[in-house]
């Protein structure tokens, strides 16, 4: 009998320690917090601090989600945010801060994901942006659905030389796959060919091989997990230098397999050279560079032929609000697809410009490059483009992404970079390529990776990186559904956590801090890539850095 009341009071007692320690949790998960939304039927900020939210375009809000304990909030992506006013609680100083939520997205991809939240100041360039990186660029989907946290107080790191890959007279598309940088290259001499090479630290680049004998791998991209790679011959007369001996064609596409071999994936009808690679909903796309041509392709080593419109090259490919938008070569034109047929969008700038090259997502809104007036266009419908100013004096814009808030493009003819200001204004950062004696220098296409932008050049073949404040990137891309998902930041070292684990983090040196007091609105579901596409709950914002444990506790509700 006493042993049954021993056992009593010891269960008696287990249970009033687990109740103790759940209610230290639910203490510990608020300590700190200056914005809760629930986004449970509602935009109401549960935090205390009664900041004030507006709804903006068509946000719903359920009460109840099968999947989860609780409702959610539902961005459309195309316009829908929810906007903090400026408030005395979110002064976050130089101190720590730290975000958790739920986020759910599908698997099949017709837009960029855009921003989770975002706290930025474009004029100062001072803020945070936390966010899916999808970037899709010249000739490659160079970033695909990675998580990034970046922070950001003016600062600007310079442009770092990170080496030559092989003998490259320039890399053709850069693309960031399982944590590292990979380059796909023209080597134009007689006996060479396109090559695809890792980054591997100290301005070394190990090579992964020749996937066929073209002097280029042209394009770059990640489906399901597995990088794909398209070749081609580059006519290296295009670029005002003397021509490639190596005049194979190319045309094919490539898996990487798990033993560092290539496998082919089949060669593309009546194609020499792969101009550029997306995917869409699920599927890879591929264009022709040279001849009107598009491609999806269906597995093994089948390419289904989709039809070029008005029988007119398309060249780079971008996914934006449920198209894939496409550049032509052939007369300044862009068009775009949606799974089974083209829409002309209309010529960009007049007659002076006779392609279009790169796109980029900012704010919510398609930008395009162009040749050769050396403008960037903004699209605002049909038949609509805004002229957002030329890049300097420069000739062509090529490669354009947004890191950590800003947008930014690279020139022809002499290889610069710049970044966007607002209106019509374009700065220059600097000129990468300075070789002597050439009519014409690239900065060609950019990637991020390792929180920085790395951006590639002809014809010295060097790949250049470049960082705006601090920011980090997931390794992997995150997984569709509904995943818990964490940026944290401290005074030496930014964070990312998703369902509970660290999936990278970066150290921020001593010299670096962030005065993070803005008198700017917070942004939910919207920042300066674009508006979120998927669903948003439980969002928290703490002024101190949370452990791992509470991230757990945050897991359970």
């Amino acid at each position: 009998m006493n042993t049954f009341l021993k056992l009593d009071k010891f269960m008696c007692l287990l249970v009033i320690v687990f109740l103790a320690s759940c209610e230290q949790n639910k203490e510990g998960v608020n300590q700190g917090l200056i914005g809760y939304w629930e986004l449970s039927g509602d935009a109401v900020d549960r935090s205390g601090n009664d900041l004030q939210t507006e709804v903006h375009g068509a946000v719903s809000f359920e009460s109840e989600d099968g999947a989860m304990k609780g409702g959610s909030a539902v961005f459309d992506g195309r316009g829908s945010w929810l906007e903090v006013q400026p408030s005395q609680a979110l002064a976050l100083g130089e101190g720590d801060f730290s975000i958790a939520s739920w986020i759910y997205t599908e698997a099949s991809q017709d837009d960029v994901f855009g921003n989770i939240i975002s706290w930025y100041d474009r004029s100062s360039r001072r803020g945070f942006n936390f966010g899916l990186a999808d970037n899709a660029t010249a000739t490659s989907h160079a970033n695909f659905r990675q998580l990034s946290f970046g922070v950001d107080d003016g600062h600007s790191s310079g442009w770092t030389d990170y080496g030559r890959p092989g003998n490259a007279l320039l890399a053709f598309g850069l693309v960031e796959y399982k944590g590292d940088l990979y380059a796909g290259t023209c080597e134009a001499g007689p006996d060479e060919m396109g090559h695809v090479y890792r980054y591997g630290g100290d301005e070394k680049w190990e090579d992964c091989g020749s996937p066929d004998s073209s002097n280029s791998v042209v394009a770059l991209a990640v489906l399901d997990g597995e990088l794909y790679v398209g070749t081609g011959h580059y006519r290296v007369k295009g670029s005002s230098l003397p021509e490639s001996e190596n005049i194979r064609p190319g045309g094919r596409v490539f898996r990487y397999g798990s033993s560092g071999e290539w496998e082919s994936c089949g060669q593309l009808p009546g194609v020499e050279t792969i101009s550029g690679m997306v995917v869409y909903k699920g599927k890879l796309y591929a264009s022709s560079m040279y001849s009107p041509g598009f491609f999806r392709y269906e597995g093994g080593s089948e390419w289904k032929d989709c039809g070029a419109p008005d029988n007119k090259r398309v060249e780079a490919l971008a996914v934006y609000d449920g198209y894939l938008y496409a550049t032509s070569w052939d007369w300044g034109h862009v068009y775009r697809y949606d799974g089974e047929k083209w829409e002309d969008c209309g010529q960009v700038g007049g007659e002076e410009n006779t392609q279009t090259y790169a796109f980029a997502v900012y704010e919510g809104e398609l930008y395009v490059a162009t040749w050769r007036s050396g403008r960037v266009f903004r699209f605002e419908g049909l038949n609509q483009w805004k002229d957002v100013g030329r890049l300097g004096e420069e000739l062509e814009v090529m490669g354009m992404l947004v890191h950590n808030g800003r947008l930014m493009g690279g020139t022809l003819p002499l290889g610069e970079v710049y970044t966007y200001e607002g209106d019509t204004t374009w700065s220059r950062m600097a000129q990468l390529d300075q070789t002597a004696d050439v009519i014409y220098r690239r900065a060609w296409t950019m990637a991020e990776h390792a929180g920085k932008v790395f951006c590639s050049t002809l014809p010295s073949g060097k790949v250049y990186g470049f960082e705006a404040g601090k920011s980090v990137l997931s390794k992997e891309a995150l997984a569709e559904g509904w995943q818990h998902v964490a940026a944290i930041k401290t005074a030496d070292r930014l964070a990312l956590y998703v369902n509970g684990e660290l999936t990278d983090e970066r150290a921020i040196p001593d010299s670096l801090t962030f005065d993070l007091n803005l008198d700017v609105s917070l942004k939910i579901g919207f920042g300066p890539v674009d508006y979120f596409n998927g669903r948003i709950r439980e969002l928290r914002l703490y002024n101190r850095a949370i452990g791992k444990e509470e991230l757990q506790a945050l897991m359970a509700k």
